[in-house]
């Protein structure tokens, strides 16, 4: 599930460095980001670190962009793959494998 920011976002600059992915950039009004980037986190850090840093919550779910923690980690070897190499083996870490409910929140 790719994240997304509303138009609630006040330009604060706090959730950008915090993307390990690099999905989070400056939009014509507000901060973006971008789908095909965005791993919740999957692969780096247990939560999205947006989402924490947050002020304002303006950082929900894409409803666009619904993805299991499967295929976000499978999102996330590619970009890695794709920019650096894996730190990790190619397989999926007991704690990245699909739970039984979604992530976000």
């Amino acid at each position: 599930m790719a994240l997304m920011i509303t138009d609630e976002c006040i330009n604060c600059d706090v959730c950008e460095p915090e993307c390990p992915n690099q999905a989070i950039y400056m939009g014509a009004d507000i901060y973006e980001i971008d789908p095909d980037k965005c791993t919740e986190c999957v692969g780096h850090f247990d939560e999205p670190q947006c989402m924490q840093v947050c002020p304002v919550d303006c950082i929900p779910i894409h409803p666009d962009h619904v993805e299991t923690r499967e295929t976000l980690w499978q999102k996330y070897q590619r970009l890695t793959k794709a920019g650096q190499p894996l730190t990790s083996s190619d397989e999926v870490p007991v704690s990245m494998l699909p739970s039984a409910t979604p992530t976000g929140g």
